[in-house]
C-alpha cells in the first residue's frame, strides 16, 4: 500500500510586477546593489586571502587559521535556507534593514579582534550577517529594471560583481595591509558597510505582500540540513590540511554530515508544507542542472586555489600579484557585458559550450607552468578563464529561474537553494580535492625526484660541488658549502615537484573541461535530431 504524496507547499503569493524607475533613481539603486555585492564579496576574499596574515596577527597557526574560513562559509551555504521564507513573512524591507544592520554591527565588533576565539566566532556571525547581502544585491539590481531587462541586464550585472568581489579582495589587500596589520583591512570592511547602511536606509525597496509561510519544522530541517553543509564545509577545509587519514575525526564528521542530511530529507519527503520540495529536486531537469552548476565550481577552483598559491609556493608575495587579479577582475566584467548582449534562452548551451572550451584553453596552457614561471605569463590564461566563469553563470541562473517560476513561485526557493549551496559547498569541495590532488602529485612526483638526486650520485655529486663554489665568497668553510649547496637543491626539488603538481591538476581540470564540453555537444545533437525525427503538426486550414 503506498502512502500518499505529501499535499505541495502554500502558494506564495503572486509577485507584484512594479513599473520601471526614472534613470536617475534606476542608477542610484544599481549602484546600492554594486555597493551591497563589493562589501558581501571582498568581506569574504578578505579571509580567503590573507589567511597566513590573519594566522600571524592572532599568533596562531595557519591550520588554525583555516577554521575561519570554515566558521565564515558555514552560514554562507545553509542560511539562505530560512532567509527567503523570512523575507516572504516579514517583509523586503524590514529584512533589508535588519540585515544591514547585523552586517554592520558584526563588521564594528571585528575591529578589535584579539584572538582565535574570539575571531572564530566573529567569523560565523560574519558569514550570518553577509548571508543576506547576496540577495539585497540582486534585488538592488533588479529592482528599477523593467521585466525585460531584469534577466537580460540585472542577473549578469549582479552576478559579474558578486562573483568578483573575493578577486578583487586580492588586489586591494597588499595596500590595505602594508605594515600595520590587518587593522586596514577592517576599517574598510567597516566603512563598506556603514556605505551600504546607508543606502539601504535612503532607497528603501518596494514592498511586496506578506505572507505566513514559516513553519515549527522547517527549523528542524534547517538544523538538520545546516549541520550537514557545516560537517561538509569543515571537513574538505581542514581535510587536505591533515592529510585526510591523519585526523580521524574528519571521517567521523563527513559521516555524520551524510546521515544527517539523509534524515533531513525523510523529514522533508513526509511533511505536508516542506521547506524543500525533494520530489522536484531530484527531477532529471533539477538533476542535471544541479550537476552543472556542480560540476563548473569544480572546474573554476582551478583560479581560486590554483594559481594564487602554485605563485606562493614559488616565493611570489601577493603584492607582486596584483596585476594578474585586476586582469581576473577585468575579464570577469567583460564576460558580464558579454551575458547583457548575447545572453537568450535559446543560447544557453551554446555559451556553456563556449565557456568550456575558454577554460579548456587556459588550464591546457598553465599546464606549461615550470619554476620561472610568474604572474606575468599567466595573465592570458587566467583571463580567459575568468570571462568564461561570467559567460557560464548567469545563463545557467536564468535557466534554473526560468524552470522555477514556470512552475510557480514558491519553486523559487528550492531553486535559489540549489544555486546557492552549489556555488557555496561548489567552492568549498572543489578547493579540497584540488588542494588534494595537488598534495598527492606532490608527494609522488618529489619521491622521484629525490630518488634522481641520492647523495653519492655523480650528476648530484657535480651539482652540489658547483653549488659550493659559487658560495665559497660567502662561506669560508668547505663542509658549510657543501651542506648548504644541498639544502638548496633539495629545496629546488621541492618547488619543482610542487610545479609538477600544479601542472597535474591544471591538467586535470582541462581534461574534465573537455570532457563536459563533448558530453554538452552530444546532447545539443540529440536534441536537434529528437526535433528533426518530431511528426510535424499538420497546418491548420480550416477558414
Amino acid at each position: 500500500m503506498t502512502a500518499a504524496a505529501p499535499t505541495p507547499a502554500p502558494t506564495a503569493p503572486a509577485p507584484v510586477v512594479h513599473p520601471p524607475l526614472p534613470v536617475p533613481q534606476a542608477l542610484a539603486y544599481m549602484g546600492a546593489a554594486v555597493m551591497l555585492a563589493l562589501s558581501q564579496g571582498l568581506g569574504q576574499g578578505f579571509v580567503s586571502a590573507n589567511i597566513p596574515q590573519i594566522a600571524g596577527d592572532l599568533g596562531i597557526t595557519t591550520t588554525q587559521a583555516s577554521w575561519l574560513m570554515a566558521a565564515y562559509m558555514i552560514p554562507r551555504a545553509s542560511l539562505p535556507l530560512l532567509l527567503i521564507k523570512i523575507r516572504t513573512q516579514y517583509g523586503l524591507r524590514r529584512f533589508a534593514e535588519v540585515g544591514i544592520i547585523a552586517y554592520v554591527a558584526v563588521a564594528l565588533a571585528s575591529v578589535w579582534m584579539q584572538d582565535f576565539r574570539s575571531a572564530v566566532v566573529l567569523q560565523a556571525l560574519s558569514g550570518a550577517a553577509a548571508a543576506p547581502l547576496s540577495t539585497l544585491a540582486f534585488m538592488y539590481m533588479l529592482e528599477p529594471l523593467s521585466q525585460q531587462w531584469k534577466m537580460r541586464l540585472g542577473l549578469p550585472a549582479a552576478m559579474a560583481v558578486m562573483m568578483s568581489g573575493p578577486t578583487l579582495a586580492r588586489v586591494v589587500s597588499p595596500a590595505l595591509i602594508g605594515d600595520g596589520g590587518l587593522g586596514g583591512i577592517h576599517l574598510t570592511a567597516l566603512g563598506m558597510a556603514m556605505v551600504s547602511l546607508m543606502l539601504v536606509f535612503r532607497l528603501p525597496l518596494r514592498p511586496v505582500p506578506h505572507m505566513k509561510v514559516i513553519q515549527s519544522l522547517d527549523f528542524l530541517s534547517f538544523l538538520l540540513i545546516g549541520f550537514g553543509f557545516a560537517g561538509l564545509t569543515i571537513g574538505f577545509v581542514l581535510g587536505p590540511i591533515h592529510n585526510w587519514t591523519d585526523a580521524p575525526w574528519v571521517g567521523a564528521l563527513l559521516a555524520a554530515s551524510v546521515a544527517s542530511l539523509a534524515v533531513a530529507v525523510a523529514v522533508e519527503l513526509n511533511r505536508e508544507a516542506p521547506l524543500l520540495d525533494i520530489r522536484w529536486l531530484v527531477s532529471p531537469a533539477m538533476l542535471h542542472l544541479t550537476a552543472t552548476l556542480f560540476l563548473f565550481r569544480l572546474i573554476l577552483s582551478e583560479q581560486s586555489a590554483g594559481a594564487p598559491r602554485m605563485f606562493l609556493t614559488l616565493g611570489v608575495p601577493p603584492s607582486q600579484m596584483t596585476g594578474l587579479f585586476a586582469i581576473i577582475v577585468g575579464a570577469s566584467l567583460l564576460g558580464g557585458l558579454a551575458c547583457v548582449a548575447w545572453m537568450r534562452p535559446n543560447r544557453v548551451a551554446v555559451l556553456h559550450l563556449i565557456a568550456l572550451l575558454l577554460i579548456a584553453g587556459g588550464a591546457l596552457m598553465d599546464a606549461q607552468a615550470t619554476i620561472d614561471t610568474r604572474p606575468e605569463q599567466m595573465i592570458v590564461s587566467q583571463a580567459l578563464i575568468g570571462f568564461a566563469g561570467m559567460l557560464f553563470l548567469p545563463p545557467a541562473m536564468m535557466a534554473g529561474l526560468v524552470s522555477a517560476l514556470a512552475r510557480g513561485p514558491q519553486y523559487l526557493l528550492s531553486f535559489v537553494i540549489v544555486f546557492i549551496s552549489t556555488q557555496s559547498l561548489g567552492g568549498v569541495l572543489g578547493s579540497g580535492l584540488f588542494t588534494t590532488f595537488i598534495n598527492n602529485r606532490q608527494a609522488a612526483h618529489y619521491a622521484v625526484l629525490t630518488e634522481q638526486i641520492a647523495v653519492g650520485d655523480a650528476p648530484t655529486m657535480q651539482a652540489i660541488a658547483a653549488r659550493a663554489a659559487g658560495l665559497a665568497a660567502q662561506v669560508p668553510d668547505a663542509a658549510s658549502r657543501s651542506a648548504q649547496a644541498a639544502a638548496q637543491i633539495a629545496q629546488e626539488a621541492t618547488a619543482q615537484a610542487s610545479v609538477m603538481a600544479y601542472n597535474d591538476a591544471y591538467l586535470l581540470t582541462a581534461l574534465i573541461a573537455l570532457g563536459a564540453a563533448l558530453a554538452l555537444v552530444l546532447h545539443m545533437l540529440r536534441d536537434r535530431l529528437a526535433l528533426r525525427m518530431s511528426p510535424q503538426a499538420e497546418p491548420d486550414v480550416t477558414p
